[in-house]
């Protein structure tokens, strides 16, 4: 492989972030003649990024410590569509306050991690429905569509799969990859973009776009990380069953340390080198942990995970509040604490409180031996808590050994 010289690729590869590029070496020798700008896209499906999005987010991150200047797309327009990949089915259409809604989540998001403003390597935020909505698609059709092969567009991943599952794919969703790609041109003609990043499973869209770009002798490059899966080979963050949400008001910050707390073990060198700003001298000190030392270090990985999302302040008070609960036997602040009202149905809890999935998950896990209430394990699925049992008006309930509530009386 060619042995890259910038400092921005060099990182990359020491910590895992690097997937595969349209033309590695022509992109390097660009960011090494100076500062470059690249762009990462998301649509507004929710109004808060998750960390599926991490991943890209980090890499745009680095770009940005590295002297280069960051854009961070909204999908206004391309949101309407929907993007087929990775999906069995159509996503629902949405209205123009959700849109609004989410839009303002994802903009939150990403200001935790760049520096935003009007310097040279400053981020800033675009909405793609700026430039798509003027256009007709008469115009869209005649000026970019003769570019397009559906044969190729046939090949693409995300096309083919429903395809060959006979899955329906909408025409909609068919025309995704080509507003994708007139994105890339109209952010290098609008902001001088030269790079699209991305997740691997973003490649077909992102090559469309350096394809298109040739077509108009521009130069433009594809850059896209790996997938990041746990040990057990599933995509990480998906095994939790429920999305981890980088907005508070979605996740909170004790949730979001704990997640990373409970991460498996051998996935602690890797997730350290690629979600946190650790120097990787230390990242490979903190990787030799054995036995039950390695808790230290999934300890650091949670306070740096949750510095760099949440800041420092709230990463110490999820530290703490963990520390209180697993350590002294107490029940920390930032528990996720919910009222009760009246008496409450153990069931009812468990659910209401999201430390079960349903009611058939929670009726699994006490007979798992796996609840407990104040400590107390919970072998009836009929058990009535009851607002006696709180000590200075806080019931700790427990499901496993990690995850825990706080019912407040």
């Amino acid at each position: 492989m060619y042995s890259v010289k910038s400092d921005f690729l060099n990182i990359l590869m020491e910590r895992g972030l690097f997937n595969q590029s349209s033309d590695l070496e022509g992109l390097d020798k660009k960011l090494c003649s100076g500062p470059q700008i690249a762009y990462w896209g998301t649509d507004p499906t929710a109004d808060s990024l998750h960390i599926g999005n991490l991943a890209s987010l980090t890499m745009l991150r680095w770009w940005q410590k590295t002297g280069n200047k960051p854009i961070v797309l909204v999908g206004g327009a391309t949101g309407r569509i929907g993007d087929p990949s990775g999906r069995s089915s159509e996503r629902p259409m949405m209205t123009d306050e959700i849109f609004a809604k989410n839009l303002e989540g994802i903009k939150k998001s990403a200001g935790k991690f760049f520096n935003f403003g009007t310097g040279k390597s400053d981020a800033i935020i675009v909405n793609n429905y700026d430039w798509f909505k003027d256009i007709t698609y008469m115009d869209f059709l005649t000026k970019y569509g003769r570019f397009f092969s559906v044969n190729e567009m046939l090949k693409r991943e995300s096309v083919k799969l429903r395809l060959d599952r006979e899955q329906p794919l909408s025409f909609l969703e068919f025309n995704y990859s080509l507003f994708q790609a007139y994105d890339f041109v109209e952010i290098h003609k609008n902001y001088g973009a030269i790079v699209q990043f991305g997740g691997g499973d973003q490649w077909g869209n992102i090559v469309s776009g350096v394809d298109l770009g040739k077509k108009f002798g521009i130069e433009l490059f594809a850059l896209t990380t790996p997938l990041i899966t746990d040990a057990n080979g599933v995509k990480f963050g998906k095994s939790m069953g429920n999305a981890i949400w980088l907005n508070e008001e979605k996740l909170s910050s004790y949730d979001y340390y704990q997640f990373w707390r409970n991460v498996d073990d051998r996935d602690v060198e890797k997730l350290l080198k690629i979600f946190t700003d650790l120097p990787m001298d230390e990242i490979l000190k903190l990787a030799k942990l054995q036995g039950a030392e390695i808790n230290e270090a999934k300890k650091i990985l949670a306070f740096e995970a949750t510095k760099l999302c949440r800041g420092e302040e709230e990463a110490k008070k999820a530290e703490a509040t963990a520390k209180e609960t697993f350590e002294n036997g107490g029940m920390g602040q930032d528990l996720p604490t919910f009222e009760m009202a009246s008496d409450l149905n153990i069931i009812d809890a468990l659910v209401s409180t999201s430390l079960c999935k349903s009611k058939s998950d929670a009726r699994r896990m006490i007979t798992a031996g796996a609840i407990s209430v104040n400590g107390e394990k919970i072998t009836d699925d009929k058990f009535l808590i009851s607002k006696s049992m709180a000590t200075d008006g806080k019931i700790l309930l427990s499901s496993g050994k990690k995850n825990k509530a706080v019912l407040k009386v």
